[in-house]
């Protein structure tokens, strides 16, 4: 999702809101015409303060129905005309309980007029509302920006079809970067280059074989994957149909956590990296005075990961080793040196297999840092990388860049979502799982995730830090 849709995508909750608010004062306003008075004369002693602050409660409710219809769910190919009726629904529907509530209530409100003209009003704003967004995303894609470059796999028909409806209608959010008869590496990895968001499979029968070299080099390189609909039925729990210049189309999402789904989360990673870095200040605290007058600076240590899209970025944690055997950046030569040592414990040492390694009994850890280590105080500093925006509460373990390039292209779908403080590998067996079952894990989560799901994570993930960390 572009970062244009997204904003537009935010933005209409506060625009419904205040369209509804709008639909509520104009509809007050209505009541007090001359036409009016003289057809039925007013019987209720409401101000409009009071009755723009019951509104203002109520629409509340109402963009919670809005939600549950649909209507903020990120869909760039959705028909306005299924948007409408939505609104229509779910106006409606509110009306309904509106007026059950006034029944069901004591309070006296004898203005019918009000309701009906407001359910009216809200229909006609909110409808008006969504048009102008729309208007603001087909003008800001004739001026080229938010488009989704596309690259269109297919015979000369079905592809020569799709290219041309897309290329004439620049509303739709696309730009064609490329048309290929069939797919190849060579030729997309040129595309990729420039910049590739989505692939469109269009060849209408067969070609399985080449379809499936297609999906994985869109995951390897996490760009969104269409096909037409009549190739094959299901490739992927999360897949969507959709329409696109009138050929049903069908979309592999690595993940639920799109749209809504990505908003909240980064909402919660917020507010709880927030919580947490205030409730562990004082841990961090006396943790980096006793580092620091055991080791002396730096008292915090850079680890570079791999993260989000494949993107490398500095994990923070308090160093739980000499100065002397830390590795990285961040100590010049004398890392380059240690990474030498590293190695060669790695070969002596190394208790895991598989490309994620761990040495045994390691002698390059401080007696603090053992300590650190084993109730996991050290990662405490990375709710400042949640806060930056790199990692997630929730989310897949993070790797080192040498780690990564030995399973990268096996596992691609670990970096579809920001790696995690916590996850479900972590719960699982924390750093004593096989590598196998920790991909498994990780897989499972972000094929699977769901604010519950991210719920019981987070409670479990105390429980299990008070069992302690093997560090061998």
């Amino acid at each position: 999702m572009k970062r244009s849709e997204g904003f537009l995508m935010v933005l209409q909750v506060p625009l419904d809101y205040v369209l509804l608010l709008l639909a509520a004062v104009s509809a007050y306003g209505m009541r007090f015409l001359p036409f009016f008075v003289e057809w039925r004369s007013i019987r209720f002693d409401l101000s409009l303060e009071e009755f723009v602050a019951r509104a203002a409660v109520v629409s509340i409710g109402v963009v919670a129905l809005f939600a549950f219809a649909g209507l903020y769910v990120a869909d760039p190919n959705r028909k306005l005309g299924d948007t409408l009726k939505r609104v229509v629904v779910a106006s409606t529907v509110a009306l309904g309980f509106i007026s059950l509530g006034i029944i069901l209530s004591t309070t006296q409100f004898e203005s019918r007029f009000l309701l009906m003209v407001s359910w009216v009003l809200t229909i006609v704003y909110v409808s008006l509302g969504r048009i102008c967004v729309r208007g603001v995303k087909a003008v800001l894609y004739r001026a080229g920006i938010g488009l989704r470059n596309v690259v269109i796999v297919g015979d000369e028909t079905v592809g020569a079809q799709i290219a041309d409806e897309l290329t004439i209608r620049k509303e739709l959010g696309y730009q064609v970067v490329g048309v290929l008869k069939q797919f190849s590496v060579r030729d997309m990895e040129i595309y990729t280059r420039r910049g590739v968001d989505e692939i469109i499979f269009a060849h209408p029968r067969g070609r399985e074989n080449e379809a499936l070299r297609a999906i994985e080099y869109a995951s390897r390189h996490h760009i969104v994957f269409k096909y037409s609909a009549d190739m094959f039925q299901a490739y992927s729990a999360n897949a969507t149909i959709t329409a696109l210049a009138g050929i049903p189309m069908v979309e592999l999402r690595k993940t639920p956590l799109d749209g809504w789904g990505k908003v909240l989360k980064r909402i919660t990673d917020l507010v709880c990296g927030v919580l947490c870095i205030v409730i562990a200040s004082p841990i961090m605290l006396v943790t980096a005075l006793i580092i620091f007058f055991e080791t002396g600076r730096p008292i915090l240590y850079k680890n570079e990961r791999v993260g989000y899209r494949g993107n490398k970025f500095f994990t923070l944690k308090f160093r739980s080793m000499y100065q002397k055997d830390s590795t990285g950046v961040q100590f010049g030569r004398a890392g380059s040196a240690a990474e030498k040592r590293e190695q060669e414990l790695i070969r002596e040492k190394n208790t895991r297999s598989g490309p994620i390694y761990k040495i045994g009994d390691d002698p390059r850890v401080t007696p603090f840092g053992r300590f650190i280590r084993r109730w996991s105080i050290d990662e405490l500093p990375q709710f400042f990388n949640v806060l930056g925006g790199s990692m997630s509460i929730v989310g897949p373990r993070p790797h080192q860049p040498r780690e990564v390039d030995l399973y990268k292209d096996s596992y691609p779908t670990v970096f579809a979502i920001k790696p995690g403080i916590t996850g479900m590998s972590q719960i699982s067996g924390r750093s004593d799982l096989e590598f196998e079952e920790e991909m498994r894990l990780d897989i499972l989560y972000i094929e699977r995730w769901t604010v519950f799901l991210d719920l019981v994570i987070m409670l479990k993930t105390p429980f299990v830090l008070f069992r302690k960390r093997r560090v061998e």
